[in-house]
């Protein structure tokens, strides 16, 4: 992946990227799991749960990019680490993406859709945390995974093209608000769901659950264009960021339409 130079430009894409990956299925499924199990031990805690996770999760985030943005100048990344990282990605997403259409095929027609994560699900247990730091924990133990450490390193080293520690500081700061605001969001958007359960929320359930299916789907299939034909590689270069704000906007999409969809049905419910 290659990283503008400027500074702003630098310090958006990973602001950008940050609100992206708060919107990854493995976080979404986590923090859907933690407001479910807190909405009957601590009602009031629950919709910060999303917000609790992103703060535990960001922290490993800047630690990992203080360590490197020190320890840059005597270390390099390996070059089969990209390769290795772009294969292990598209194949997550690609499960990813086929998990939750399965989700919204197979959920019962009265039921709320639930995200579906890889280690959300081989980690279920700790989805049963009500104390505000074991909920940070457990965003902190999400954090050590290839994608998000590969992700926090290289910022952090091209951070030294500016300055080093100070600037890759900054980038996992930056890197941790944007993940904060879009996983604070859906942990507020997820709780009030989750408190009505009615026919918009289910819904509204449904028509996320599909667009987070067809975008994980959807950029497995670009990651793996772009990883075999080079001149789609060459074209995507100084792209990223706009592709980060597609995502998040089609998402955002996403949801207004669910509200939208689901407006007839009550109408009707309420008409009988």
């Amino acid at each position: 992946m290659e990283l503008p130079n400027d500074w702003i430009a630098l310090l958006a894409l990973v602001f950008v990227f940050g609100a992206k990956h708060g919107l990854d299925a493995d976080h979404l499924a986590t923090i859907d799991g933690l407001t479910r199990y807190n909405l009957r031990r601590a009602p009031a805690r629950a919709r910060w749960c999303g917000s609790l996770f992103s703060l535990g999760h960001g922290a490993v985030v800047v630690i990992i990019a203080l360590i490197v943005g020190f320890a840059s100048t005597r270390w390099q990344v390996p070059q089969w680490m990209e390769s290795v990282g772009t294969l292990i990605s598209i194949s997550f997403l690609t499960l990813l993406g086929l998990l939750n259409l399965r989700a919204v095929l197979l959920t019962a027609p009265d039921a709320v859709v639930a995200p579906v994560g890889l280690k959300a699900g081989l980690l279920t247990r700790l989805q049963s945390a009500s104390h505000p730091l074991a909920i940070a924990a457990v965003g902190a133990l999400f954090a050590l995974s290839f994608d998000t450490m590969s992700q926090a390193t290289l910022f952090a080293l091209t951070a030294t093209r500016h300055g080093g520690g100070a600037h890759a500081l900054v980038l996992g700061l930056a890197f941790t608000g944007g993940m904060l605001l879009m996983a604070g969001i859906n942990g507020l958007w997820i709780a009030r769901l989750l408190g009505r359960a009615d026919q918009r929320a289910r819904i509204a359930s449904r028509v996320m659950g599909l667009m987070v299916a067809a975008i994980s789907l959807s950029i497995a299939a670009f990651g793996l264009a772009r990883w075999l034909h080079a001149d789609i590689a060459v074209w995507y270069q100084g792209k990223e960021l706009g592709l980060g704000i597609g995502v998040i906007a089609l998402l955002a999409l996403s949801f207004v339409a669910a509200q939208g969809l689901s407006r007839p049905a009550v109408v009707a419910n309420t008409a009988r």
